[in-house]
């Protein structure tokens, strides 16, 4: 018995002295560290980055060797005319030419002189690095928005908890008082059951509650991409004593640059307009240099590791040009399409701008009706704690009803719940609005 309480003891010391404590700065940076969707993300900037190098290397010059090996088992005939070595006219001879093991070695050099695909490519390599960051920027947007919802989520659900905890003791203090009465003979049992059946209701609902901070949890440590088995603690707390404030007001145009999905958009626009270059430049010529250099020996025997017999030597150099004259319109219909993607990405952009306008003015409404609901259900709470208070000592004195009080303490958990269902409300509104524009980044 001793040894299994030590245990227990020991493995709930353990995991106290384990638990990771967070503040919402410090989850947000575990989360962009960890999150695996975002470190996708990364990846794919650096695969990106490796294909920017892969085609700026296609104008680096190009060098292979080859070595080639072969044995004419039968040496192939030809036919010559027989009237060559004094035969009749109309016949042929059949005579072979060559030697049955021949090798070949040699080295091959290229270089890229000027090709307007290869132009345009490197220019598109860089806007597609660009909007390989400005998709990282995105994804961290996206990441800090989920974990500070669901980091304000475990805070308002423990905080919804600790009010339930203050509420049961409040109410068990009530029953046992009137648990004593009822002994005396100063209040009836229907009263004493009332208050049982709503302090058995908040028993059941702190249950709940109790299930729904750890199922919080879970998601938090998802969004963060920590294991969802792992205890946390927030070390950061809901501020109870919110001022009202207007959301701010955004002078001039808004700089809709600031917002990555925006500045995505005008990227991909940017690449569709060198795609639609790299076809109006499709009929300027290609032109390469070359060289080679080879050995080529021949033997009537495999004897090519015998260095004292001669090998044959040919280099050549030269310059090659390849001029487009006709493709039988291709070129033309895939400029075209590459023209109507590029008043696409314009239309997108246009669209873009507009979603942006009715998110800040949607977002900003929003956050304005949070405060207002805040404002209103903190005022609530006090008149509901009020009204409990009044109730209770009413009923203490004889001249008011049990009902009363449980109605008050009904009034007064629903204030509180509401109150605190504002608050999160409020929070959400608020990065909503941030986000929407731009100060989240």
């Amino acid at each position: 018995m001793k040894k299994n309480f030590f245990l227990l003891a020991l493995s709930f010391c353990s995991s106290v002295a384990f638990a990771q404590e967070f503040t919402l700065k410090e989850a947000i940076d575990y989360a962009i560290a960890n999150n695996a969707n975002h470190k996708n993300v990364i990846i794919d900037q650096q695969i990106a980055n490796m294909k920017q190098k892969e085609i700026r290397g296609i104008g680096l010059p190009q060098i292979g060797a080859s070595i080639e090996a072969q044995d004419f088992v039968k040496i192939p005939t030809s036919l010559i005319p027989a009237s060559a070595f004094g035969g009749p006219e109309g016949q042929y001879l059949p005579v072979q030419f060559g030697i049955q093991y021949n090798m070949s070695a040699g080295v091959q050099i290229s270089q890229l002189i000027f090709n307007s695909d290869y132009i345009v490519a490197l220019q598109a390599s860089k806007s597609f690095m660009e909007l390989a960051q400005k998709n990282v920027d995105r994804s961290k947007v996206e990441v800090t928005v989920a974990v500070t919802k669901a980091y304000y989520n475990v805070l308002v659900t423990k905080e919804r908890a600790s009010l339930l905890d203050v509420q049961v003791e409040r109410v068990k203090k009530l029953l046992d008082q009137m648990q004593a009465m009822h002994q005396s003979g100063m209040v009836e049992k229907l009263d004493v059951d009332r208050i049982t059946l709503t302090y058995n209701n908040l028993l059941s609902e702190k249950e709940k509650v109790a299930r729904l901070i750890e199922l919080t949890q879970y998601l938090l440590k998802f969004q963060m991409g920590l294991n969802i088995q792992s205890p946390i603690v927030l070390k950061d707390s809901l501020n109870l004593n919110l001022e009202v404030q207007e959301a701010p007001v955004l002078s001039g145009k808004f700089d809709y640059g600031i917002r990555s999905d925006y500045s995505m958009a005008q990227l991909q626009l940017k690449m569709n307009e060198l795609d639609l270059k790299r076809y109006q430049m499709k009929w300027m010529p290609s032109i390469f240099a070359y060289g080679s250099f080879s050995e080529n020996a021949m033997r009537p025997e495999f004897s090519f590791f015998d260095f004292s017999q001669k090998w044959y030597p040919t280099g050549i150099v030269g310059v090659k040009m390849s001029i487009p004259v006709w493709d039988g319109g291709q070129t033309y219909f895939l400029k075209q399409q590459a023209k109507l993607n590029v008043t696409k990405t314009q239309n997108t952009i246009t669209y873009i701008e507009s979603a942006i306008d009715l998110e800040i003015q949607s977002s900003a409404t929003m956050y304005k009706n949070a405060l207002l609901a805040l404002t209103s259900e903190k005022a609530n709470m006090k008149l509901a704690e009020e009204v409990y208070s009044v109730s209770k000592v009413k009923y203490e004195q004889g001249v008011g009803s049990v009902l009363e009080v449980i109605n008050g303490e009904a009034s007064l958990k629903e204030a509180l719940v509401n109150y605190y269902s504002a608050m999160y409300e409020y929070m959400i509104a608020k990065t909503d609005y941030e986000r929407a524009t731009g100060i989240i980044k």
